[in-house]
């Protein structure tokens, strides 16, 4: 880990990330478990977890950028599949909406806006 690392990474779970799964955690059973004080990141490196963010406009790392970006398309890609499913509980309609957030997840992170 650099300690004088500037940048702003992603988690290498940044579809996944373990803030959201404590935020869902928190927010439907009031379950609240610590955040890991380093995490690993797109680009290999393990940086504090206040180094990250999972918003394009903010991440400056730009393996992390490109990391962030496959993952949304490929997650993308995989909620489409999952929606076209026999019996999903994901319907077409609900899986194309979220593709869309995530693809322009992904433009953001490769363009650095907001997506």
């Amino acid at each position: 880990m650099g300690e004088d690392d500037p940048h702003i990474h992603v988690e290498v779970k940044v579809v996944r990330g373990e803030a959201a799964v404590r935020n869902m955690l928190a927010a439907t059973f009031g379950l609240a478990g610590d955040l890991p004080s380093v995490v690993p990141t797109g680009c290999g490196l393990r940086v504090p977890y206040a180094m990250t963010s999972p918003r394009p406009d903010h991440v400056t790392c730009l393996p992390c950028r490109e990391h962030a970006r496959s993952e949304h398309l490929r997650f993308a890609d995989e909620i489409e599949r999952i929606g076209g499913l026999p019996g999903s509980s994901v319907t077409p309609a609900e899986a194309r909406r979220v593709a869309e957030r995530h693809r322009a997840l992904a433009q953001g992170f490769a363009s650095g806006t907001a997506g």
